[in-house]
């Protein structure tokens, strides 16, 4: 058994491709429309074979609910594990991406919390063996 597929709550797709593209340095997997929806998916450039990311729109009442809870309480949805957060950290606020956290050493890692846009707050890692 393998992740070859997780997911982003998002309040609009099209925005959220643009974000997870153009700032984030994302790359379109898939696009296969669904009537209203799409099943949109991007990749790390670095793994383009590896775990699909899918932009999941809000739609459901449980699922915006979920989503906006995480958010007013400041926990993030999820985690991308960078190869060097503070180069990352300068890279995403020079692209004026809002941070909630800014790079703080935890430990077993150092992490920054950021706002993708989308609904979410997203957490950028860097594991301490890196």
């Amino acid at each position: 058994m393998k992740i070859e597929l997780t997911s982003v709550l998002v309040n609009d797709q099209a925005h959220a491709l643009a974000f997870y593209t153009e700032v984030l340095g994302f790359m379109q997997k898939r696009n296969i429309p669904l009537g209203e929806v799409r099943w949109l998916t991007v990749v790390s450039a670095e793994g383009p074979d590896h775990v699909e990311l899918l932009l999941e729109p809000n739609s459901n009442p449980a699922a915006r609910t979920y989503q906006r809870a995480l958010l007013e309480q400041g926990i993030p949805l999820t985690a991308f594990r960078v190869a060097d957060l503070d180069s990352e950290y300068v890279r995403l606020k020079s692209l004026g991406v809002s941070f909630s956290m800014n790079p703080t050493d935890v430990g077993m890692a150092s992490l920054a919390v950021f706002d993708d846009t989308c609904g979410n707050l997203i957490q950028i890692y860097q594991a301490k063996n890196d």
